[in-house]
């Protein structure tokens, strides 16, 4: 068995295995089930997975021993083109399971015994929504076409956390959205005079982590929470922690994320808020109009006056109590324990 230690770190030297290097013939399963499957990014990783099973097992370089080829199985927590592709590439065979509602559930844990927050049925929110985002270039700088929407259409007043330079690749939010020139002529130009950074109540630098709720004021004072995901662009799902603040948090959330994902959610028995809002946008395909799409309903929202808006929060409060209990009191532990058990049942190995 191959994992990454610490959790999150995908460089080479953080494999890990567990095993019988006195058995060649065994099988191997890789947990790459944090992450999403970036093929190009990781490709490094995969490839110490194969090269150092062979080490161990002393394959020739068919990846044969004895008559025997080694089976491998990868465990990821995503689905879509690239676990396919990931099959088409290594020969793996791919097994899912929806690793970041385990780890939400250890990570979020006990909150729902605190006082950190009102409940949702005691909040007056006054903004329309509340975005955090930190990192913004590489992999994530779909929120780069978020934030430059967002300022366009005049919703930076809501609660926006938005950084002027990418504090993991120290690059420039404008030299960023250059990449989106042919998309949007003026998307640098909106950056280079964007008021940036936007920061959160009390925070002198950008600081979020996964592991743990935060920004408790923010979301008392927000009607919707906007998650913008991990992983955006293709046909693909993976909803991180991200997803799972909002519900914690006792609130309506919008997503910026793949097409598909609200029905994702569903999956696990979660209810989104298509009959107080529109929802529309996460049936888009298109990459750049699902953006524009989930960006016009904030706008839409942001239009209306404080009262209506109210009024919409009430309306929402049944289908956020549902999530909130589904995912404290049992109900999504009931979904995730078989999806779990009945993934671990179908790998079959050969000692």
């Amino acid at each position: 068995m191959w994992f990454c230690d610490p959790p999150g770190v995908t460089d080479p030297s953080a494999l890990i295995n567990f095993g019988y290097d006195d058995i060649p013939e065994k099988d191997f399963i890789f947990f790459h089930d944090q992450e999403p499957v970036h093929l190009d990014q990781f490709k490094p990783l995969f490839d110490a997975v194969t090269t150092h099973n062979k080490d161990i097992i002393r394959l020739n370089l068919l990846g044969e021993y004895r008559g025997k080829r080694i089976r491998g199985n990868v465990v990821v927590s995503e689905r879509g083109d690239n676990v396919e592709l990931l099959y088409n590439m290594y020969g793996w065979n791919t097994h899912y399971y929806f690793y970041h509602g385990w780890a939400c559930q250890d990570w979020f844990r006990g909150y729902d015994k605190t006082f950190l927050i009102p409940r949702a049925c005691d909040r007056s929110p006054t903004k329309t929504f509340m975005s955090p985002n930190r990192i913004v270039a590489g992999k994530r700088d779909h929120r780069v076409l978020f934030l430059y929407n967002v300022f366009k259409n005049k919703l930076e007043n809501n609660h926006i956390s938005a950084p002027r330079i990418c504090p993991q690749e120290n690059v420039d939010i404008s030299t960023i959205a250059s990449k989106y020139n042919n998309t949007y002529q003026d998307i640098e130009q909106v950056f280079s005079t964007a008021d940036l950074p936007k920061l959160f109540y009390g925070e002198g630098t950008q600081t979020m982590t996964s592991c743990w709720l935060g920004n408790f004021e923010e979301a008392s004072d927000s009607l919707i929470y906007v998650p913008t995901e991990t992983v955006y662009f293709g046909n693909r799902t993976h909803l991180t922690e991200k997803t799972f603040k909002a519900i914690a948090l006792e609130m309506p959330f919008v997503l910026i994320a793949p097409a598909g994902s609200l029905e994702y959610l569903k999956e696990y028995g979660f209810k989104t808020f298509a009959s107080v809002f529109d929802e529309s946008y996460d049936q888009e395909t298109n990459d750049i109009l699902r953006i524009e799409k989930a960006t016009k309903l904030l706008k839409d929202l942001d239009d209306l006056t404080l009262k209506d808006r109210l009024q919409i929060h009430r309306a929402c409060l049944p289908i956020v109590e549902h999530n909130y209990n589904h995912f404290y009191h049992g109900g999504l532990s009931n979904i995730l324990w078989p999806e779990l058990t009945n993934m671990l049942n179908g790998i079959q190995f050969r000692c």
